[in-house]
Formats: C-alpha cells, sequence, structure tokens
C-alpha cells in the first residue's frame, strides 16, 4: 500500500500565499493585546485526561483525541474502558490548560493575571466550512480581577484587534448565565432540568421559537412552563430595555446586581471603542461550555452569518484545580474563520517590505557570489526582503512566478558581466 500525500481529513497543509496572511493576523492580534497589558504564555498541546474530562468542557468533552498509554503501562488485553488505554489528551481549547497553569504557577505571577495564548488546539469533530480538527485559538483571559474591569477589557481589546483587520458593522452579544437560570427557574423548570432547556434554546437561531417550543413539549416538560418561558422572549423583542424589562419580570429570581453589571459593561464598551461594531443583549445567546457562571458574549460578523468568537466568566474554574475560587474571564477569537473571511474576501497584507529577486546564473563564479550575498545583506538589514535564487533555464518563466509572487524588483547575476 502506498504512502498518502494528503493530510488527515479535518487537518489540512497551508500554502504559503495563506500563511502569510495568517502571519499577519498573529502578528496584528499579538501587538494589539500586548498593547493592552496582556502578557504571552504557552502551555504543551497535551494535558491529564482526567483535567479535559472534568464535566467543565460541555460537548468539548466528547470531542477529545486521547493519547494511549506508552510502554509497560499500556495492556490493552487488560483494558474494559477508554480510560484503561489512555491518560493523556490533545487539549480541546485553551482555558483548561491556562487554568491548570495559573493554579501550577500563581506565586510566580501578577494580580490580576492578564494572560494571552495562541496555539493550535484538536477536537474530532466532524469536518466543515471554517471548521477543522486542528486549528489555531487565540485567547486572551484575565484572572484575579472579580469586577467587570475584565469584561470591558477583554472585549474592547478583542474588538479592537477584529477592527484592525478591517472588519466593520459586526456585532458582539453578550448576555449572563445567571439570566439563562433566572429565566428557567422562574418559567418552573427544576435546577437539574437547566442543561437539556439551554441546549435547546440555544437553536433558537436555526429552528425558531416554534421549534423550540416543539422540542421542549417533546422533552416532557409542563406546556404551562414552556408558555411562561417562551412569553419572557417574546416581551424582550417588545421591550425598549430587554436587560430592565427581565430585571422587572424575574424580580425575587434574579439578582439585581445582573442588570447593573450587563449595563455597565455595554455602556462602557460602547463610550471607548474604537472599531465599527454594536453592542446587543442577546438572551438566547447559551455558550456550550458549562464552567461559565456569569457574562458571556460571542463576536457575530455579517459576512459569516456566525459566531467566530466568544468567551465568558468562568469564576468557579481555578478552585477545581486548588481548592479555592478565583475570579476569571476569558475571550477568544475564531482564528480559522477570521482567516476564511480574509482569503475569501481577497486580502491582501498591507505596508508589506519591497520584494527584490536576486536571480544568478547557474555558473556564476563562487568567487563573485560572495558579493552578492554581501549586496542582498545590506539590503534585508535596511528593511527590504530579498531572494536569493539559481536561474532557471526557463527564465521567463521563473519571472512570471516571481511576479506573481509579490516580487516587484527582479536583478539578474550573469558570469560575463561585472
Amino acid at each position: 500500500m502506498g504512502l498518502s500525500k494528503k493530510p488527515v481529513n479535518g487537518m489540512k497543509d497551508i500554502l504559503p500565499d495563506e500563511m502569510q496572511i495568517r502571519d499577519y493576523v498573529q502578528q496584528v492580534i499579538r501587538d494589539t493585546y500586548r498593547s493592552f497589558g496582556f502578557t504571552p504564555i504557552e502551555t504543551p498541546c497535551m494535558e491529564n485526561i482526567a483535567n479535559l474530562s472534568s464535566r467543565q468542557g460541555g460537548e468539548n468533552e466528547k470531542l477529545i483525541f486521547k493519547v494511549m498509554k506508552r510502554g509497560e503501562k499500556l495492556k490493552i488485553g487488560e483494558a474494559k474502558t477508554e480510560e484503561d488505554l489512555a491518560d493523556f489528551g490533545m487539549r480541546y481549547d485553551l482555558t483548561v490548560p491556562l487554568v491548570r497553569y495559573y493554579a501550577n504557577h500563581t506565586n510566580d505571577l501578577p494580580a490580576p493575571f492578564k494572560a494571552l495564548q495562541m496555539g493550535n488546539v484538536w477536537r474530532a469533530d466532524r469536518p466543515q466550512r471554517g471548521r477543522y480538527r486542528q486549528f489555531m485559538q487565540c485567547d486572551i483571559d484575565i484572572i484575579g480581577e472579580p469586577g467587570n474591569l475584565a469584561e470591558i477589557e477583554l472585549i474592547l481589546a478583542t474588538t479592537t484587534t477584529i477592527g484592525r483587520l478591517g472588519f466593520q458593522k459586526f456585532q458582539i452579544r453578550i448576555n449572563d448565565r445567571r439570566i439563562l437560570k433566572a429565566m428557567a427557574a422562574y418559567s418552573g423548570f427544576a435546577e437539574e432540568e437547566f442543561d437539556t432547556v439551554f441546549i435547546i434554546l440555544d437553536k433558537m437561531d436555526k429552528i425558531g421559537t416554534d421549534g423550540v417550543k416543539q422540542e421542549l413539549l417533546h422533552e416532557g416538560y409542563a406546556e404551562e412552563s414552556v408558555e411562561k418561558y417562551l412569553a419572557l422572549f417574546d416581551g424582550i423583542l417588545k421591550a425598549e430595555d430587554g436587560v430592565s424589562y427581565l430585571a422587572k419580570e424575574l424580580s425575587g429570581y434574579l439578582d439585581p446586581e445582573v442588570k447593573q453589571n450587563l449595563s455597565e459593561i455595554i455602556k462602557s464598551v460602547e463610550g471607548a471603542k474604537t472599531a465599527d461594531f454594536q453592542m446587543v443583549f442577546d438572551p438566547t445567546l447559551v455558550r456550550g461550555m458549562s464552567y461559565y457562571t456569569g457574562t458571556i458574549f460571542e463576536i457575530v460578523m455579517p459576512e459569516l452569518g456566525a459566531a467566530c468568537g466568544g468567551g465568558g466568566r468562568y469564576d468557579k474554574m481555578v478552585g477545581r484545580f486548588t481548592g479555592n475560587d478565583v475570579p476569571a474571564c476569558g475571550f477568544s477569537i475564531g482564528f480559522e474563520r477570521i482567516i476564511l473571511l480574509l482569503t475569501e474576501g481577497g486580502f491582501t497584507i498591507p505596508c508589506q517590505p519591497q520584494k527584490t529577486a536576486y536571480l544568478i546564473e547557474k555558473n556564476y563564479p563562487a568567487e563573485k557570489l560572495s558579493g552578492v550575498i554581501a549586496q542582498a545583506q545590506k539590503e534585508r538589514a535596511a528593511g527590504k526582503q530579498i531572494l536569493v535564487v539559481r536561474m532557471n533555464k526557463n527564465k521567463k518563466f521563473q519571472k512570471e512566478k516571481l511576479a506573481g509572487e509579490g516580487y516587484e524588483d527582479i536583478v539578474e547575476f550573469y558570469a560575463d558581466r561585472a
């Protein structure tokens, strides 16, 4: 059987044109986030399987690429479950590794800690447009800040970055997990039913109110509870201020601090933003991760018609490692979807250095070659991009290819010329 030249399904080779865009976008992300005081860190691509399977990752825990035990530890004949075969797993996001990192290095880190992390993650997902099994994530997190200054800084840093990449008229949709829980409790759902109710609610943009109603009834929930629940969403649509409407309707179920918190975040971000976007309260926003405890948010691009980034507050997660809860909040950019939109839109990298190609004849003498290399080094030191290559037989085709790669200036060196 011959070797396959194709990459594994759900993963891809990245060609030079796209790689240049990816490098540029990563640099914009790093520079912008650093200007907000975020510090770059790095964590391993693998984590202990117990950390990844701690019931905090929601549906993603079903998508873990598990790593088999090695050597004498691997006893296939004695294994009764997957846990007997695997002890590590490929990280499915950057949040679980960050929290473990923070728990392990707390005494060496500032308080609050503003972390910037960029790296690949892996999910055994069904590949589709803009969704891969290996993909880049770009996260910023603030650990140790209990107030909504964390949410404000995270949203401003992320939207400033998106704006610098040329995107306009996008939305930041915002909600709070405490609102979701209060709405469900007010409607008569039991607490143990909340997760199922939220999973169905999360389909609202795809199946509409009637579809959500039918699925809730199909699950066996009381019609009275379903009607009361959906009436809240109808009331929000009719209200001038959805957050204020819910604060009044859910009195006794919802802490008044939640309304104040959301209002302050929206007002502060709208007053300080530099990018062209809108803050929108979305009571149907759920976010799949079960570790979220408070504010949640997503980026929605009109060009994509879907979320291309999101995050929220996860105040209980550090305590799973240390025994002491520490406030934490994070925002992740959907890097692959950003790249998809840029490449499909014909994006060109601004302010690229001048590109010059030196074409050297095949029999160019060695004693003269050192002078050419020295000249190339001098130009590179001045900020130019210099490609030094041997001249092909089909020079015309070679020059056309170089021009297509952005080499505007081509200098030819021949053995019989000074």
